[in-house]
């Protein structure tokens, strides 16, 4: 059946079974593969996207019901993206890295809510996000720093 979707902007026609997982949908039929399988049942985070600017585990939502502008780890965009990527960075969050793409997602979208998060409110926005190599307090620590980046950058314009 073939379904259109907008992913990262872009008009994209698959011809794929309707219950098909959007997460498979989006790494063997679009190829981008920076959204990850970690479990398969939305439990870890791995698989997050942005659904109409909303965190959404792609693992669990079939295709068809895919209805609004998806965004992937490719497609983030913005402000909020870029301050997040750079104390990415800056603070080499990163260990192993499987885990990244829905993290920064996550985090990504804390920002566009909520500009200066305390860390009830990361706690919050990134549970079910799991790390493996529990890089938790440098993900807290970037998140904040992101947040004073974006502070900095508004109150200069």
């Amino acid at each position: 059946m073939a379904i259109t979707l907008n992913v990262n902007g872009t008009s994209r026609q698959v011809d794929v079974d309707p219950e098909t997982p959007l997460l498979w949908v989006l790494r063997d039929d679009l190829r981008l593969t920076g959204t990850k399988y970690g479990c398969g049942v939305a439990q870890c985070g791995a698989c997050t996207v942005h659904l109409d600017g909303a965190p959404t585990r792609s693992c669990s939502i079939p295709v068809s019901a895919a209805t609004g502008a998806i965004t992937t780890i490719e497609g983030a965009d913005g402000p909020e993206a870029k301050a997040v990527q750079n104390a990415w960075v800056a603070l080499d969050v990163p260990q192993c890295g499987y885990c990244q793409s829905g993290q920064i997602m996550s985090a990504v979208s804390l920002l566009k809510d909520n500009k200066t998060p305390t860390d009830d409110d990361i706690d919050a926005a990134m549970n079910g996000n799991l790390c493996r190599c529990a890089t938790y307090m440098r993900i807290r620590a970037a998140i904040h720093q992101a947040a004073k980046s974006l502070s900095t950058k508004e109150m200069a314009a």
